[in-house]
């Protein structure tokens, strides 16, 4: 079998491969010529530059695994490689430590000025007073997203005498509170309290330009805020605008909204702005790690093994046929559930009803983790580490069974120990996803890719109202459900619709029809 490397990987990764594979060195391919190469290959690593998309991947009828030796897979089209039968892995975490270390690096070099004073000293001055810094002992370190990195930089926090609170709806209070962190209810509860603030959360649509002017103007005049996590979550205009006018006291920033960061981005005209060139990975350890457990995986892959950080393995061939359809409606509940849910989840009950509860319901299970999980943190959640990602966030699941289900051959439930819930099955010959249950409502509804649920008091104008909201706004609703447990108690709407709705017309919504909770979904 032949392994195309098409960027520069540790030598060890490559004596691994080596040994077992033909090894076609890609590192000084043009892009021409890697479509060329592609053709004979049964395996491609790439790194951060090489585009394995459905050009590269259409050239490649023999491939069977993409390997990225890194964490992100934007350069990677894993479902076009996913139809194609390619297994993708990556290496989620070979940069953890170094990326920690980073954000302590820019934390320390923002607090006590090292870069400016470094440049002071070469250019034959010396501003001792110029350049008085502060103490990170004794400061509040607001963390935003408490994961794997978010996690080991509270540890290193807390060793040079740091309060650490952290904003992360999706980790339970009594776990941080183990690690000797105070979670807080609101971003900005976060903000306001914080000297320093370091962002470590997934990049998503959510989480696009979470930090700008408004939330920037909470923070105290003279705090800090880091980012070594992801571009374009922070306002890059506004914090420039921020650190010129004393809003806050500085940042520092290691990735950016586009990169290479362009000449003319404001922050780079900011002298209190730490500036460093996307290097959180940039370690030889790192770097030695990313390149041994890609090709630990893509060998794992090529043996035809379940390679742990595959991110698009169909979790077994031993799956039954009664189980396999349900394999996309249990990740789809589970997003459903922890958007319902609203706020941390620490004990789920997942339980099988029906037919279905004659079979092995493992994959399932950590199907509906992977739509719990996906959308929280920053690594792509397998069918292998989604138990871990689980453990490491508080989050206990049980597994329940029974053969009787009511008004369903089969019925997948989901419920929190606040008795919140969701459920769902598959009708018809072409097994047909249903939403079947949300909180304690029944309804029969085909899940939508953008979902609505508004929970109100049963009366008339309400669906009316939502409509002439909603088409004001130009959003078209594709389907909607109300149920209700009795004439003029609490009732449900679940609408489905073409488009994302705002923020700000959700607020309208909940409104306009005197919601007590209105939730948006994207499942």
């Amino acid at each position: 079998m032949r392994v195309l490397v098409a960027e520069k990987i540790a030598a060890a990764g490559i004596e691994l491969l080596s040994a077992e594979y033909s090894v076609v060195d890609g590192t000084s391919m043009s892009r021409d010529e890697l479509l060329a190469a592609i053709g004979d290959c049964d395996a491609l690593i790439v790194r951060s530059a090489t585009q394995a998309d459905a050009e590269l991947i259409g050239r490649a009828p023999n491939l069977k695994v993409i390997g990225r030796a890194g964490i992100g897979l934007d350069n990677v089209d894993v479902d076009v490689a996913t139809k194609a039968g390619i297994v993708v892995v990556n290496a989620p975490t070979s940069n953890v430590i170094s990326a920690a270390e980073h954000t302590i690096a820019l934390m320390l070099s923002q607090a006590r000025n090292i870069p400016r004073a470094d440049a002071s000293m070469r250019a034959g001055k010396w501003e001792r007073s110029r350049f008085e810094g502060v103490e990170l002992h004794g400061k509040i370190l607001a963390i935003l997203g408490l994961g794997r990195i978010g996690t080991l930089v509270a540890q290193r926090a807390l060793a040079f005498g740091m309060k650490v609170i952290a904003f992360d709806p999706y980790v339970a209070k009594q776990r941080a509170a183990q690690m000797g962190v105070e979670v807080v209810e609101t971003l900005e509860d976060a903000l306001s309290r914080a000297d320093f603030v370091t962002l470590h959360l997934p990049k998503t649509k959510e989480t696009a330009s979470l930090i700008g002017a408004r939330e920037l103007a909470l923070m105290k005049p003279n705090a800090r805020i880091v980012n070594a996590s992801r571009g374009g979550m922070i306002d890059e205009a506004a914090l420039a605008a921020a650190v010129r006018e004393g809003t806050i006291g500085g940042a520092a920033l290691d990735v950016y909204s586009s990169e290479p960061a362009p000449e003319d981005t404001p922050v780079r005209a900011e002298p209190n702005i730490v500036l460093t060139p996307h290097l959180g990975a940039s370690t030889e350890e790192a770097q030695e790690k990313a390149g041994v457990t890609i090709a630990e995986q893509v060998r794992l892959a090529l043996r035809g093994e379940l390679a742990q950080y595959a991110v698009n393995v169909d979790a077994g061939r031993e799956i039954s046929d009664t189980v396999r359809p349900f394999i996309g409606l249990a990740e789809r509940l589970g997003r459903l559930f922890v958007s319902v849910a609203g706020g941390s989840v620490t004990n789920v009950s997942l339980r099988y009803n029906g037919q279905i509860a004659d079979h092995d319901t493992k994959v399932l299970t950590l199907s509906a983790l992977r739509g719990m999980l996906g959308a929280v943190v920053t690594e792509p959640v397998t069918f292998v580490n989604a138990p871990l990602l689980a453990a490491e966030r508080g989050i206990e699941y049980s597994e329940t069974k029974s053969a009787a289900a009511r008004d369903y051959v089969n019925v997948l439930e989901i419920r929190g120990e606040d008795g919140v819930g969701v459920a769902g099955t598959l009708v018809g010959t072409r097994n047909e996803e249903r939403i079947t249950r949300v909180y304690d409502f029944h309804l029969e509804m085909p899940p939508g890719e953008v979902m609505c649920f508004l929970r109100y008091d049963d009366r008339p104008g309400v669906i009316g109202a939502i409509g002439t909201i909603l088409g004001e706004r130009s959003i078209n609703i594709a389907d909607m459900r109300v149920g209700r447990q009795e004439r003029g108690g609490e009732a449900l709407m679940a609408l489905s619709v073409d488009t994302e709705i705002p923020a700000e017309v959700l607020d309208e919504l909940g409104k306009g029809s005197g919601a007590k909770s209105a939730v948006v979904v994207v499942l």
